[in-house]
Parts: structure tokens; C-alpha cells; sequence
């Protein structure tokens, strides 16, 4: 709290008065401002009784001020400030006079919080009254007054049209659900039905309902969508407030089965992600009241048995959302937890953590060190690299203020991060929300931040954000992301609404994946662009932000450059595929192993020779720190034709027949190297 004081004395002039009792003696104040407001106990102001639409009728008691403007301009009177945590304010701005209140408008809970907020453009020479009551609390507060954006031209538009066939009810999820790799709408209608919006030419969409067993719980919490039997479409995952539920695609996608574990618990977050490495993809669930639970699977298409603790054990929860990335660049798959601690999770519920992947099936967490322990009362966190360095960025989102506002942390690339929020455009927005994901929605080659208060911050690669001029009409809670025509711009879902984005001139391209060794869905791969700009990066996630599931291909924009230098797609499994000059405007779909590209930093780890060989290989250790205890060999479909034994630097290879493979060494600490080699 005193910290966030402090920022706010840099930017904003405060006053501290007695609001004036009634209209007529309305107390000035000035752009630009923080004004503390005290108690009503402390005064008998007369309340406002012209509400301007608000509902519940007037308070008792009322605070007074006013504005003259001196220009044209945007203003933004607001109590969503942290230093306001447990006070519940409504706004009233007039114009006119004090015997002729004309109606500007009114707020009352903006964004789901109890604060108010009320933009309005300010006409120069009018004079504006502003109006609170106690309707609700008697409290004191502060309130802003800036100046803010003026409407304009957006950045981006945006137009909505309606869908049928999307239920809405529930939270949703765009993935591709018949394995055309074009991003479909699922709804969950209820405990029976199942609704599937296939996604058709132009931006049509073809609805099938499906009956399925009763499941017993419904969505109301979160979905995630992963294809964890590797039959080529995409299975379901519902988190509730009484556990989780399964939905298993058949073979041909044309009907799904359900079973449900029999733990009872409030589910939070739900994830597809292949915790282990096995090439099969397990089931993680945020439990908001105990240790996290996940379930891994068997290897014959089936959902274990859930375990508890080693990732995320605080023993009364506060889980709220698990984000899967590799933070420290080592190839291996790593978790973010943003934690809210509401609920009765108890002090140190919602201290965040960073668990680290130790490449052997551990998870340490090590948020502490990282500088990312945060107190924030967060849902969800977007994950992006935001100024293009190589290295995944944290944007620490919030849906109460009462231990922080939003806070922008930069990886520093050593396994720590630092906030770069002061000046980042952030710092100006108090507004609170659930879903925070990371997206280029203007294909510009920079992420942009779907997060609190309807809006798009659009970043420009060096960690400052911009708000569009004019918000968006958006569900605070259900909009998922993804490409729902095919024009290589992203929409978003907006309850039985689909935004379509307009576009722009810029060019992009997207990629979907095809796992071979690895999953299915590519799920923890890290995927690299290179060009004119240099180097942008993604990792492929099955559930992002608090609730919804949005697109498993992965989307680059790359703004006005004509060509793509090269793809590189590092596989879970180790192997690497490289993609020279591909087109842009297009869906590139990669098949595990289809190139098997051999990255540089992986070539000058050790030496193969002879290189061509007819009987044995023989390591050459260049750079590596750690022995060698395993080889796996590939040919080029990326179908694994032999666990080889390295037995003093030495493989034999005699039994292979003629052609090029991959041979993919695994070191004691878990890390993985490749390398291409050919057979006589």
C-alpha cells in the first residue's frame, strides 16, 4: 500500500477537504486529481436524488463537486483505486445547474468491483457537477479525476454478429474439433448436450448437438480442450465447483462419452499438459480449497487417478489459475500459479508461484527468488514474450486491488524478473478482471493483453501498453480467442457473439501441429519466427486466463515485412523441425519430425563421426556439462526406430537400414540434444 501511494503522488495532485453538503456549495476540483473524500459521519450532505438510471433508490447523504473545463476533452471520474479496497461508491455526473440537473450519466459496481467509474467527454466552458451517495457504505474514499483518451478511431474494430448454435450459458472454448485445424465453437448446454459449432469457409458455422451421458457438472468454472488419446480429435475437460469431468471423442469425432473422477472438490483453473514428457497428455486441476490435483495418464488413451501436492501444495488452496510455459528457456515445461487466496485460503493463499521443471518429473517452486512471490488477489496472468527478447514475460493480473494493482514483470533471462509496470500504461488502469491472455490481435509482430475492463492493451515490443480509445462490449468472463474465419486475424467469442476482427494491412502467418513422439496437439512445444524484426516466440498452451480455452495453433503477426526467414518448432519429445522461407498468409502445418531441423546451439554440443557411417557412431562431448545416459534415433516421418545404448561414446547403428535419421542424446540432467546423421 505505501508503495502504491507513493507512484500515485508522482502523477496526481491530492486535496483532502469536506465535501460540500449539497449542489450549491459544491466543492471544486482540478484535473488531474486525487481527492480524499472522508466519512459521511463526518458531514450531512444532502443525497442526490436525481440517480440518473441507478437503481435501489437514494442514499441518505450525499458528497458534492464540480469541474469547469477549460477544453475539449476525455475525463474519467473513479474510486477503482487500491487504496479503496472494502468501499462501496456510485457516481452521478450532471451538467446544468443546480435547479436543472441534467443527467451525463452514472456508475455503479464498474467491472464487477464495488467501485464506480464514469468516462465522459467534457465540453469547454461547461460546468460539471459530480455526485456520491452512501447508498451502500458510509466509508470514506478517494477518487480520481483524468484526463483519458479522447474517443477516436480505434486501433482496431471489431464487428459482433450473432452465431447459432452457441449456447453461451456456459464458459466456452474455440479449439478444432474435427481435425481440420480450422477453430471451431464448443458449448456446454447443459449435463446432457453438447453443442460444436464447426467452423465453415468464409466464417460460416455448420452447429451439431451431441447427447452424451449425464455428466453431473457442468463447465461453470473452466474447460480445456487436448487430444489425450492421440487419435486426432480433441477430448474436454469441465471444471466445477464439485470436481472435474471427462469427455472423450471417438474415433471419428462424431461422439463423445464421459466419465467423472469421484472427487468432490472446487475446481478453479483446468489445463491439458504433459507433465512428464511421455508423449501423453495429462489433466491439471487448480483446487481453490487444497493442494492442486492432477491426473496422469496411462499411456492407453485413459485418465489416472488424480494426485495431490508437489505442484501447488499450500494446504488451503487459493489455486486460481495454472499457466504451462517454459520460463527459463531449457526446453522443459514450467508453471506459473496465480493465486487469489479469497475464500478462507487463509494468510499466504495468495502469495503467487513459479514452479521450475527439474527434468526429472520434480517441480521446485521458486517464485521467491524470481521475484514473482506477489501478494496480488489474482485469477489469471498473461504469459507472453512482450518486447521479443526470446524470453516469456508474466503480466500479473488482478480481480480485487486490495494487495496491488496489475503488475508488468520482464524475465530478465537469468531466472528472475523485474517490473517494468511504472510507465508501462498499466500503471493507469485500476480497473479489475478474470481473464488476462496475451494475443497479437492487430498483427503488428507485438503482444497485445486482453485483460480487465472490456478492453485491448496494445503493446509496441517494449513493454508499454496502449488502451483503444473506445472499449468493447465484452462478457467479463466468456470470451475465448481464436481465428474464426480464417482471414489470419483473431476474434473473439462474446457469449452467443463472435466479434470478427476487422483487420488491417498487416500480414501474419499461423502454424498447427501434428505430434508424432510428442502429443498429439504439440502442447509444450516452443515455437520461433524468425525475420526482418528478428526473433518472435510462442508456446503452445491448452488453457490460458481463468475460465475459457482459445485456439491450439499459434498465431504471428509480423506487420508490414514481406517474408519469413524460417519456423523452428522444438518438440517436447526433443526433436526439432525447421521451416525455411514459408509463405506468409498462410496455415503452415507441421507433422513431428516432417523436416527435423537440427538447431545451431544443438550442433555444437557433440560431434557424430563418421558422419556418414556404416556400423557404429562415436560421441564427441564439445560443450556439455553432463554425461551422456540415453539415445533415441528417428527417421524422417519422426517415427522413433530404436532406444540405442551408448556404451563407451558408442552407438551401433549396423542393424539400421540405409537413409538419414535424427539421433536425439539425453543427458543426467534431463536436457535433450540433437543431431541428424546418415547410414550407408
Amino acid at each position: 500500500m505505501k508503495k502504491t501511494l507513493f507512484f500515485f503522488s508522482l502523477f496526481f495532485c491530492f486535496s483532502i477537504a469536506i465535501a460540500q453538503s449539497n449542489c450549491d456549495t459544491a466543492l471544486n476540483i482540478t484535473l488531474n486529481s486525487i481527492t480524499t473524500a472522508p466519512s459521511y459521519a463526518a458531514e450531512n450532505g444532502t443525497a442526490p436524488s436525481n440517480l440518473c438510471g441507478l437503481n435501489n433508490g437514494p442514499g441518505t447523504k450525499g458528497k458534492w463537486y464540480k469541474y469547469t473545463a477549460t477544453q475539449n476533452i476525455n475525463v474519467t471520474v473513479s474510486t477503482l483505486l487500491p487504496q479503496n479496497p472494502n468501499t462501496d461508491t456510485r457516481v452521478i455526473v450532471y451538467s446544468g445547474s443546480c435547479t436543472n440537473l441534467v443527467c451525463i450519466g452514472s456508475n455503479d459496481d464498474y467491472d464487477g468491483s464495488q467501485a464506480s467509474q464514469l468516462s465522459f467527454a467534457a465540453t469547454a466552458g461547461t460546468t460539471y457537477i459530480i455526485a456520491f451517495d452512501n447508498k451502500y457504505s458510509s466509508n470514506g474514499f478517494d477518487f480520481s479525476f483524468t484526463q483519458t483518451a479522447s474517443p477516436g478511431v480505434d486501433r482496431l474494430s471489431f464487428t459482433s454478429r450473432p452465431v447459432a448454435g452457441i449456447a453461451g450459458q456456459h464458459n466456452n472454448c474455440i479449439v478444432d474439433m474435427n481435425g481440420d485445424y480450422l477453430d471451431d465453437i464448443v458449448s456446454a448446454i447443459n449435463n446432457t448436450q453438447l453443442a460444436i459449432s464447426y467452423q465453415q469457409v468464409g466464417g460460416t458455422f455448420t452447429t451439431t448437438t451431441f447427447t452424451i451421458a449425464n455428466t453431473s457438472v457442468q463447465p461453470t468454472w473452466s474447460i480445456a480442450a487436448g487430444d489425450y488419446d492421440n487419435n486426432g480429435y480433441n477430448d474436454l475437460i469441465y471444471g466445477s465447483g464439485s470436481g472435474v469431468v471427462f469427455l472423450k471423442a471417438n474415433t471419428d469425432g462424431s461422439a463423445y462419452s464421459t466419465f467423472r473422477k469421484p472427487e468432490s472438490y472446487l475446481t478453479q483453473r483446468t489445463n491439458f499438459v504433459d507433465i512428464n514428457n511421455d508423449g501423453k497428455l495429462d489433466a491439471f486441476v487448480c483446487d481453490d480449497n487444497s493442494p492442486n490435483r492432477y491426473y496422469f495418464n496411462d499411456g492407453l488413451g485413459n485418465i489416472g487417478n488424480q494426485t495431490q501436492g508437489g505442484l501447488g501444495i499450500f494446504p488451503t488452496g487459493g489455486n486460481y489459475a495454472s499457466n504451462w510455459f517454459d520460463y527459463d528457456n531449457d526446453g522443459d515445461i514450467d508453471m506459473h500459479m496465480s493465486k487469489c487466496g479469497q475464500g478462507g485460503s487463509g494468510a499466504g493463499g495468495n502469495i503467487d508461484e513459479m514452479y521450475r521443471n527439474n527434468g526429472d518429473g520434480t517441480f521446485t517452486n521458486v517464485a521467491a527468488t524470481a521475484n514473482l512471490a506477489a501478494p496480488e488477489q489474482s485469477w489469471s496472468s498473461a504469459v507472453g514474450d512482450f518486447n521479443n527478447d526470446g524470453w516469456m514475460d508474466i503480466i500479473l493480473g488482478v480481480n480485487a486491488t486490495s494487495d496491488g494493482n496489475t503488475n508488468v514483470m520482464r524475465n530478465n533471462g537469468d531466472g528472475t524478473f523485474t517490473s517494468v509496470t511504472v510507465g508501462s500504461g498499466f500503471d493507469l488502469i485500476f480497473s479489475t478482471g478474470r481473464e488476462y491472455v496475451a494475443h497479437d490481435f492487430d498483427n503488428d509482430g507485438f503482444l497485445d493483453v486482453l485483460g480487465s475492463g472490456n478492453n485491448i492493451m496494445f503493446g509496441d515490443g517494449n513493454f508499454h501498453f496502449t488502451p483503444n480509445p473506445n472499449q468493447y462490449l465484452l462478457s467479463p468472463v466468456d470470451r475465448p480467442v481464436g481465428d474464426l474465419n480464417n482471414d489470419g486475424f483473431l476474434d473473439i467469442q462474446n457469449g452467443t457473439n463472435v466479434l470478427f476482427n476487422n483487420g488491417n494491412s498487416n500480414k501474419w502467418i499461423k502454424i498447427s501441429f501434428e505430434g508424432v513422439q510428442s502429443n498429439r496437439n504439440g502442447i509444450g512445444a516452443r515455437v520461433e519466427l524468425y525475420g526482418p524484426w528478428g526473433k518472435q516466440i510462442r508456446d503452445v498452451q491448452s488453457g490460458t486466463g481463468f475460465q475459457n480455452m482459445s485456439s491450439l495453433n499459434v498465431h504471428f503477426g509480423i506487420g508490414q515485412a514481406s517474408s519469413i526467414e524460417k519456423v523452428i518448432i522444438r518438440w517436447p519429445s526433443g526433436i526439432v523441425d525447421t521451416v525455411l522461407n514459408p509463405s506468409t498468409g498462410q496455415t503452415l502445418h507441421v507433422r513431428e519430425g516432417a523436416t527435423l531441423g537440427v538447431a545451431e546451439n544443438n550442433t555444437k554440443q557433440f560431434t557424430l563421426y563418421p558422419n556418414p557411417t556404416a556400423d557404429f557412431l562415436n560421441i564427441q562431448l564439445n560443450e556439455l556439462q553432463a554425461e551422456i545416459d540415453g539415445a533415441k534415433i528417428y527417421d524422417l516421418t519422426g517415427r522413433m526406430i530404436s532406444d540405442a545404448k551408448v556404451l563407451n561414446s558408442k552407438i551401433n547403428v549396423q542393424s539400421l537400414p540405409a537413409g538419414t535419421y535424427v539421433i536425439i542424446l539425453h543427458d543426467t540432467k534431463g536436457e535433450k540434444y540433437a543431431q541428424k546423421f546418415i547410414k550407408k
